[in-house]
């Protein structure tokens, strides 16, 4: 079962250009089988996600993309923002009272080293990134991620790999052109919230690329593209 982890939709993100149909209909032409639905700071009204499941018969799974002090985080099982979820610990005790789960959104930002082929920066970038505070709260990292580079999405895949993280994927999708780039795979049918925090806790789940030029080629050496290949299983 593919599942975008990370979404956006017109207007509850004010930055998105896609209506939530545009979404799940392009997304179910793609060959998606649901989408998580992850605003900014703003979470969804559970009886209109139930209308619009309905309306496409297609699984939408609520959550929100929260900006905190360190990083932006996908939680999921809440479905509004309360203060003080910016600071990460006590996003993780609401999300944990809730039975919620949270992954990392794009590690690779304010993280990737400035001379990214230098191995010594790379290195130095990859140890510092590693001592992230929140990352001791989530079940992964979002591995590949829409709107990277190869070179950042390769950052996000060695990380986890050194932390020996689980690794997701989700489009970021703010614009049409974005849908279908990627999505994390379950092995399990998922048809609810409860489901998919249950796979997500038992890291029954693995980030795909479904599009080319998401991630670098694992032929590539080190020298020309950077570190190890991709973590996606």
């Amino acid at each position: 079962m593919l599942i975008d982890l990370h979404c956006h939709t017109w207007p509850l993100s004010d930055d998105s250009m896609l209506s939530p149909d545009d979404l799940i209909e392009h997304a179910r032409e793609l060959g998606l089988d649901g989408l998580c639905l992850t605003e900014h700071d703003f979470g969804w009204n559970i009886d209109e996600v139930r209308r619009l499941e309905r309306r496409h018969n297609f699984v939408l799974l609520p959550g929100m993309e929260v900006n905190t002090e360190d990083g932006h985080i996908l939680a999921y099982g809440v479905n509004k923002y309360i203060y003080g979820m910016h600071k990460s610990q006590e996003l993780a005790r609401m999300v944990r009272s809730a039975g919620g789960a949270l992954i990392a959104a794009h590690p690779y930002r304010r993280q990737m080293p400035w001379h990214v082929y230098d191995q010594n920066h790379w290195e130095e970038a990859l140890d510092r990134a590693g001592r992230n505070k929140a990352y001791e709260f989530v079940a992964g990292l979002e591995i590949i991620n829409g709107r990277g580079t190869p070179q950042e999405n390769s950052f996000s895949n060695e990380l986890a790999r050194r932390m020996g993280m689980r690794g997701s994927a989700g489009t970021d999708s703010h614009a049409r052109r974005d849908i279908g780039a990627c999505a994390t795979e379950f092995s399990r049918n998922i048809t609810t919230i409860g489901e998919f925090i249950e796979e997500l806790h038992g890291w029954r789940f693995a980030g795909v690329p479904l599009r080319e030029g998401l991630v670098r080629d694992p032929e590539e050496s080190a020298a020309d593209a950077g570190p190890d290949p991709l973590l996606t299983s």
